[in-house]
């Protein structure tokens, strides 16, 4: 144990994996050391955020919710139909989120990691839209154009009218009578 300078706070030293690991008494945590350049990095014994059993951040989950909302409208349940739709909406919008941000970062810097984090967060971001488009779809047959109008907004929003999925959800507009001429692709 090594104590700091500073009366007021003191660190523990720990090895962990190969790292220094410092806690204060203030609940701080600092990370693991890292490999110097040009030295392979130890290897880790962290799992993926997706190889995490019952972990649910991750496109894996969002998936699983999906398909859980897919068999719950097979059997007519539609309460746990958008409840897991509402989810895996939220999930795939705040994991798009963190893959554009994560992007941004990158920008200029790092071209590959900057395109890997940008088809990443396109790729959750038309997940995102695909599920939102059938949480408005099920709001439309539980007759609720008040929570399934702005649904298929939004999916327009991202998608744009000249997009399949975009002219889809301008189609379901068209259908319920919110929008007066039909939009051809």
């Amino acid at each position: 144990m090594a104590v700091c300078l500073f009366p007021r706070v003191q660190k523990i030293f720990y090895w962990v994996g190969g790292g220094l690991l410092a806690v204060t008494i203030a609940g701080v945590v600092a990370a693991p050391t890292l490999a110097q350049e040009g030295e392979e990095a130890p290897p880790s014994d962290v799992r993926r955020v997706d190889q995490v059993s019952g972990s649910d951040f991750s496109v894996s989950y969002a998936e699983q919710l999906t398909t859980d909302a897919s068999q719950a409208i097979t059997n007519g349940d539609f309460t746990t139909a958008i409840a897991k739709l509402t989810e895996a909406r939220e999930l795939y919008n705040e994991l798009s989120t963190y893959y554009k941000e994560l992007a941004e970062m990158f920008f200029g810097i790092d071209t590959r990691q900057n395109r890997s984090n940008r088809d990443l967060a396109l790729d959750t971001a038309q997940k995102r839209d695909e599920v939102t488009y059938q949480l408005a779809l099920v709001h439309r047959s539980q007759d609720a154009p008040e929570e399934a109008v702005p649904l298929f907004m939004e999916v327009l929003r991202s998608q744009q009218p000249t997009r399949e999925l975009g002219n889809q959800a301008y189609d379901q507009l068209f259908e319920m009578g919110f929008v007066e001429a039909p939009y051809e692709l």
